[in-house]
């Protein structure tokens, strides 16, 4: 349509007249030839093949389906549409649902919309248009967009439980709807009503091959999550379920079962169904596919036996119904006879038939129920007037290569609603032609009321036949149905069997088929199903069990009193009755119709099946309404608007008629030179009989439209750019003038501003030592942002830097102080954030070691850059089994050291390891001495620049070894680990001069320490440890 548009552009009927040869006409109505089929086949496939799909019939919209996705159901499509004319633009359906809203709201009268058209050709689709049209162009409040999400989520609930593939259509509904939309006198939407018309329930049984079940099995299978499935007993696998498998094509292409799945129970919640509700209805959903599992076998005498509980009882606990209750239902018939009842044993057929007709109850009810329920959510509560705008979308005429009790229905309704629908229209053309004071021309056409009375005429018709041998008593038959049409309508001339037709006609009939010559065609019927379909029997004692049921849902399909009840009537007779309830609803408002038709049958985007549509459009009665319309006329508009289109072709009109609209029509009709014959004069209207004299009259107002657009223009621009030089001039002047004063005035303030502030700055720097005044604020405020600036770009970069800091002016003093500081503390932050766990071990050990030995030992500061080690010696160059010896301890700390004998004074290596406990002092694989740090009295070292130490040990048995003497390379590493791991901190003490040292109890000897140019270790002749430690230069 977006091409299409591209092409017309905005134009309006009238307009897009001038393009007819190439995208056809937009309203039959102007077709000349508008008897001929093929002229209108050939109109449609012109506007098809530009992918303009909708053209009009007067008010009557023809939708071809493209099977594309088209850009023309925009937000700004709607926008464009909304409140506009008619034919004020290009067909649309948004055209029609406009114009059937604001009719409403005129005329505060109800309205109905009509979709009709074979499965496939889009009726769905259009219903949907129509209802998101709504809901997008009605006024918005919180309470109305609550009924507008709700009549909108409706759609894809009703089409999971009421649609299904079938060979011609992937999405087909297999039920009829009409929706009743409500609004009040303000135009709002405040609530809707649905109501359902013969649901397909023996889908639910059987499919065909190449077709589905309904949608909702296939969602609740593959959507269902893992949780629910196992709930409800079923398996992710639709192959498992003998009501699925039927058609053999579980899968399709364009349909999504799983993301379906999610938008079915997105939809339910925004209808309102509680978690309750929601549960329930896939518990029967699923017993219907249990249902379908339960298998019978036959006992030795042939009736009918259960092969496996499994399914049932699966059926008994959803269905909230006892199992030996139900088994005995599906296996057993209960006939009463005067006060007793006789259990009846089934066959196997008989039990088959049994389930299938509870399967089939159950699921045709809860689909009942369901359109309730939607009812009740979309009911307006507010009793004041409501107008309604009704949606029929309902099932097309259908001809299958075998046509059953389904089909026979279904071109029955098509039948009424087509009677209907000429009614209608005569009766709305006659009536404008009667306000107009036009003369009534009678209509030649088909009345089809004698195929109507075929079907449903009270005793005679071939629903009462059906009726009678449904009832009768004896055996009654699909054939003894086909011999009483036989006796009763032998001589119809729209009824034809076998046995009653001629030679050539029999051989296109078989013995079980009855023909019927419908108003779209002739439509042979096959006979079989007919009794059972029309009876639609659920066995008395089946009943009685769903009664039984404690599942809420069921007990509303199934209320206790129904038990009691009368027998139902027919399927055949339950339908027509709706139907002429639809009926009468229907001729209560005001009809809008929607005829959709296919394009092709292999839903291939762009092939025009001409065969197809010819069929479609002859069915659909679309020629005969054709007929109707173009009855006399074909074109009337109101006298307002057509002088006003085309009031410039008439020089007595041009450029404004000052009088009565009707008398500027007269003239302008003359001018053009109408025969008196191409023309009426109405109350309000003109009607133009031939549509020819309308494109002439179009043609000509082309040609005078551009004439008259060169004229204007030319003439306009002239105007306009003489105005448009003046005005320049002028303004040139004025602006000029305008200039100069702002920037001789701009130039005077900028002056004026300068000397105030030189003034005030020279103030500020003479009395700028001055305590803060009005006249040196400004000044100081200024110096102070100046050092400021200067400071943020020379800032210290370490803690260290004492001389990058500006000298401050007197002003900022305390400021430049407490700045300092606060950078300076910033500084220490950042530098103590950044030091790592190692390194702030090492630094706490530094610590220690600084408060041991800083300022006494003379070769501590040499140490501090040396950073210590976690050990000296690696695991593997200690002995193993000094190292099973001592290792339940936890070696800490590993160093080799020098160790003096006591009496002797020779020097020995030793291996000096700090455990958790102890000191050890070890030689290869043999520990020399252990002191415990509880025994370790305290350590002594010299004041000078050596390395020796003196670990003074507590004595308290003579022949316990006395104090150890040791050299170590990294004294203050070793004695640091040795304080922090003993705690003997202050035990450590730094001696000026000798040491004494105890060899055992009660005898001590001593180390003398003095300084020279080379470090030595020798025995004295004295006896004792002389130490030689090397002179140290002061930093």
């Amino acid at each position: 349509m977006q091409k299409g548009k591209a092409k017309l552009g905005q134009l309006d009927l009238e307009g897009a007249l001038i393009a007819r040869d190439r995208v056809g006409i937009q309203d039959f109505v102007l077709l000349d030839a508008h008897n001929s089929e093929t002229a209108f086949l050939d109109n449609l496939k012109k506007r098809f093949s530009e992918d303009l799909i909708y053209t009009y019939i007067g008010t009557l919209l023809i939708s071809v389906n493209p099977y594309k996705v088209l850009d023309i159901y925009t937000k700004k499509q709607m926008d464009l549409y909304m409140g506009v004319n008619f034919f004020e633009l290009p067909p649309h359906i948004y055209a029609l649902a406009d114009n059937a809203y604001h009719t409403m709201l005129m005329e505060a009268n109800n309205h109905f919309i009509l979709i009709s058209g074979e499965s496939g050709a889009g009726k769905t689709e259009a219903s949907k248009k129509i209802l998101q049209y709504y809901a997008v162009s009605c006024p918005s409040i919180t309470l109305l967009d609550t009924v507008r999400d709700r009549m909108l989520m409706s759609n894809p609930v009703l089409e999971a439980f009421g649609n299904a593939k079938t060979m011609k259509n992937d999405n087909s509904s297999r039920f009829g709807k009409y929706m009743d939309i409500q609004f009040d006198s303000q135009g709002d939407a405040v609530g809707g009503h649905i109501l359902s018309y013969l649901l397909e329930k023996s889908r639910v049984v059987h499919q065909n091959h190449g077709e589905r079940n309904f949608h909702i099995f296939y969602q609740l299978v593959e959507g269902g999550e893992e949780d629910l499935l196992r709930h409800l007993g079923l398996e992710k696998d639709t192959k498992h379920y003998c009501y699925l498998v039927q058609g053999e094509s579980p899968n399709v292409n364009s349909i999504n079962d799983k993301n379906d799945w999610k938008t079915v129970k997105n939809a339910l919640s925004v209808i309102d169904f509680d978690a309750n509700d929601i549960e329930h209805l896939f518990g029967i959903i699923a017993s219907v596919l249990h249902l379908g599992n339960v298998q019978f076998g036959g006992d030795t005498i042939g009736y009918a036996i259960l092969n496996s509980n499994a399914e049932l009882r699966w059926v008994s606990k959803l269905l909230e119904v006892h199992f030996q209750v139900l088994h005995e239902a599906l296996t057993y018939r209960k006939i009463e006879a005067k006060s007793e009842e006789v259990l009846s044993p089934f066959t196997i057929d008989h039990a088959v038939y049994a389930r299938d007709a509870l399967a089939k109850a159950i699921y045709s009810r809860t689909f009942t129920w369901l359109v309730n329920r939607i009812n009740k959510s979309l009911e307006n509560k507010d009793s004041s007037r409501k107008t309604v705008i009704g949606l029929l979308d309902i099932y097309g005429f259908e001809v299958f290569s075998v046509n059953s009790f389904e089909q026979f229905c279904i071109n029955f309704c098509n039948e009424k609603l087509q009677q209907l629908f000429i009614q209608l229209t005569l009766k709305a053309e006659q009536e404008d032609y009667e306000a107009e004071g036009i003369g009534w021309e009678p209509v030649q056409f088909f009345n089809n009321k004698i195929i109507c009375d075929l079907v449903e005429e009270k005793h005679r018709g071939i629903i009462s036949v059906l009726d009678e041998e449904c009832l009768r008593p004896g055996d009654a038959t699909d054939l003894t149905f086909l011999e009483k049409l036989e006796q009763r309508m032998g001589n119809h001339p729209h009824f034809v069997t076998h046995k009653l037709a001629d030679k050539k006609t029999r051989k296109t009939l078989e013995r079980g088929d009855f023909r019927l010559l419908h108003y779209a065609g002739e439509v042979t019927y096959c006979v079989v199903g007919f009794i059972d379909k029309n009876n639609d029997l659920l066995y008395k004692n089946i009943k009685d069990v769903m009664c039984l049921s404690k599942n809420p849902i069921i007990q509303e399909c199934f209320p206790a009193t129904e038990a009691d009840s009368r027998r139902p009537e027919t399927v055949a007779t339950q339908f027509k009755n709706s139907l002429l309830r639809l009926t009468e609803i229907l001729t209560a408002k005001e009809a809008w119709y929607v005829r959709c038709l296919k394009s092709n049958d292999n839903k291939q985007p762009g092939k025009f099946d001409e065969v197809l549509v010819r069929h479609q459009v002859k069915y659909l009665g679309l020629m005969e309404h054709l007929r109707v319309r173009r009855a006399g006329f074909a074109y009337r508009r109101r006298y307002d608007i057509f002088l006003q289109r085309y009031k410039a072709l008439c020089p007595a009109t041009w450029p404004h008629w000052r009088g009565v609209p009707s008398d500027g029509v007269e003239k302008l009709v003359q001018h053009l030179g109408y025969q008196p014959d191409e023309y009426k004069m109405g109350r309000t209207k003109i009607f133009i009989r031939y549509a020819r004299t309308l494109f002439a009259t179009e043609d000509a107002f082309e040609i005078c439209k551009h004439e008259l657009a060169t004229r204007i223009q030319a003439k306009y621009k002239g105007y306009r750019a003489k105005g448009e030089f003046r005005k320049q001039k002028e303004a040139a002047t004025k602006i000029e003038t305008c200039w100069r004063g702002v920037q001789a005035r701009k130039e005077r303030e900028r002056r004026a501003w300068a000397v105030k502030v030189i003034k005030k700055f020279i103030k500020g720097y003479m009395t700028r030592r001055e305590a803060k005044t009005t006249d040196n604020s400004e000044y100081l405020a200024f110096v102070r942002q100046s050092y400021l600036n200067r400071l943020k770009d020379n800032l210290p970069k370490t803690v260290l830097d004492k001389t990058t800091w500006l000298t401050p002016p007197p002003v900022v003093k305390e400021t430049s102080s407490i700045l300092r500081q606060l950078h300076t503390r910033m500084m220490v932050r950042n530098y103590v954030r950044g030091i790592t766990p190692q390194k702030k071990a090492q630094l706490q050990q530094k610590v220690v070691t600084s408060a041991i030995f800083k300022g006494k030992k003379e070769s501590y500061p040499q140490s501090i850059p040396v950073p210590f080690m976690d050990t000296r010696i690696n695991e593997q160059d200690i002995n193993m089994r000094v190292l099973q010896t001592i290792r339940h301890e936890r070696i800490k700390y590993r160093i080799p050291v020098v160790k003096y004998d006591r009496n002797g004074c020779k020097p020995r290596q030793r291996q000096l390891i700090l455990t958790q406990a102890a000191v050890y002092l070890a030689e290869e694989a043999k520990i020399k001495q252990r002191v415990d740090y509880v025994s370790l009295k305290g350590v002594s070292v010299s004041n000078l620049g050596d390395s020796i130490m003196i670990l003074h040990v507590t004595c308290g048995d003579p022949k316990q070894k006395g104090d150890l003497v040791l050299q170590c390379d990294h004294l203050f590493e070793a004695l640091t680990k040795l304080a922090m791991l003993a705690n003997k901190q202050n035990n450590i003490k730094v001696v000026q001069g000798s040491i004494k040292f105890e060899i055992q109890v009660g005898k001590e000897s001593c180390v003398d320490f003095s300084t020279g140019q080379e470090p030595m270790v020798y025995k004295g002749k004295n006896g004792n440890l002389m130490v030689v430690a090397p002179q140290i230069k002061s930093r």
